[in-house]
């Protein structure tokens, strides 16, 4: 794309698509629909974004950069577990609740791009996603295996210990349509249900690894 584009026009057209990816999902999202709430013409889209698909990345690229480092700097730190899992599900909720289209539009990815998707985090991250979990991996068992021998924590591999970290703060916004039939929840619910879930998750999570 040429270097000649207005900044502010990308910015709106970004947070145009992010409204209508939350109202319909990326795949049930239209382009003529974002035009319209950017409020540009659909020429002008195309000039910026040239498809759907590249506009999905771009939103994807810019959420996700404002949440690896932070999640990298969590898991790097040498705070204890009992805060790296608070401040962890703090900062998801916090985050994809502004975006919760962001999950599943990482599955879908997973399903039939695995390949951009790696490529795009690699973009993101500086490096491949498996060098920055080797990063902090290893602290992260160590931090662990203390806590099971003074006899605070069940044993568990770290790998493990983060993937159920991760689906059980995905799982709501990779359900929400599954939330929204069974319990009736409506865009003010499940934002309390959030809430709720920021509450008590953390501690749901460290009391299942006490022995």
């Amino acid at each position: 794309m040429s270097n000649d584009r207005d900044g502010e026009t990308e910015e709106r057209i970004l947070k145009a698509a992010r409204t209508v990816f939350v109202r319909h999902g990326t795949a049930g999202a239209r382009m003529q629909e974002i035009a319209e709430e950017a409020g540009v013409n659909q020429a002008l889209l195309h000039y910026y974004f040239r498809s759907k698909d590249r506009l999905a990345q771009a939103v994807f690229r810019d959420v996700a950069g404002r949440m690896v480092p932070s999640i990298v700097a969590v898991f790097g730190s040498e705070s204890s577990i009992e805060q790296k899992v608070e401040q962890f599900v703090h900062l998801y909720i916090d985050v994809v609740r502004q975006s919760p289209f962001i999950p599943g539009y990482i599955v879908a990815e997973l399903h039939f791009n695995p390949e951009r998707l790696t490529a795009l985090a690699a973009e993101i991250a500086g490096t491949h996603p498996a060098s920055v979990m080797q990063a902090f991996l290893p602290r992260l068992g160590a931090q662990i295996d203390e806590q099971v021998k003074i006899g605070a924590m069940r044993s568990i591999a770290p790998d493990q210990f983060l993937v159920n970290l991760v689906a059980l703060c995905v799982f709501p916004f990779v359900a929400r349509p599954v939330l929204r039939i069974v319990f009736g929840q409506d865009d003010a619910a499940f934002s309390r249900f959030l809430d709720e879930r920021r509450r008590e998750l953390p501690d749901f999570i460290l009391n299942a690894l006490r022995p």
